[in-house]
C-alpha cells in the first residue's frame, strides 16, 4: 500500500468525524441547556491539552503528516481558535488541504528525508515518520478529544469514533 493510500484517505475520514463529535456536543450542550463552546476548556487531566488544544494538535499532526510526505508546505493555522464553529474551519481547512494531494505528489515518500523541528540535527524516513509519529500522534489527539467529549456526557461512541467502513457482500 502506498503512503498516500495509508494517510489521505484515513486522516479525511478521521477528520470529518472529529468534525461530527464537535456537532453532537454542540446538540447535547443545547439539549443540557449550556454553551457548547464551555467544553472546549475541557481535559481528562490537569497536565493535558485542553479540548480545543487536542483539536488543534490533530489537525496539525494530519496536515504535516501530509505535507511531509508530499513534499510540500503545511499551511498556517495559528492557534487562536476559541469556539466550536473556528474549530470545525480548522479541521475542514486540514481536510481539504489534505483531499487536494495527489497519489503522484507521495511518489518516493517512504525514502523522503524528514526533519523534525523538535529534533535538530536528527532525520527519519517518509515511511518510520509516518508509522512511529505522525500516525500514532494523530490519533493520540484525536482519541484524547473523543474521550473529553465521551467524559462530558456527549452521546458518541465507538460507531462515532470508526466512522463509516467499507463492507460489500461476500
Amino acid at each position: 500500500m502506498s503512503l498516500y493510500n495509508a494517510c489521505v484517505p484515513q486522516l479525511v475520514k478521521m477528520l470529518g468525524n472529529l468534525d461530527r463529535w464537535l456537532d453532537k456536543a454542540v446538540e447535547h450542550a443545547a439539549l443540557k441547556k449550556f454553551d457548547a463552546d464551555t467544553l472546549l476548556v475541557a481535559r481528562l487531566a490537569p497536565d493535558q491539552f485542553t479540548l480545543a488544544r487536542q483539536v488543534m494538535a490533530a489537525c496539525d499532526a494530519a496536515k504535516y503528516a501530509g505535507a511531509r510526505l508530499a513534499g510540500k508546505e503545511a499551511p498556517v493555522h495559528p492557534d487562536t481558535q476559541t469556539t466550536i464553529p473556528e474549530l470545525k474551519e480548522r479541521i475542514q481547512a486540514v481536510a481539504a488541504f489534505l483531499g487536494a494531494l495527489t497519489p503522484a505528489e507521495f511518489e518516493g515518500a517512504a525514502a523522503r528525508v524528514v526533519t523534525l523541528s523538535f529534533a535538530p540535527g536528527m532525520v527519519t524516513s517518509g515511511t518510520e515518520y509516518f508509522n512511529e509519529m505522525a500516525l500514532p500522534n494523530f490519533y493520540f489527539h484525536a482519541t484524547t478529544a473523543y474521550a473529553i467529549l465521551r467524559h462530558n456526557g456527549v452521546d458518541i461512541g465507538k460507531r462515532d469514533f470508526l466512522g463509516s467502513v467499507s463492507l460489500r457482500p461476500a
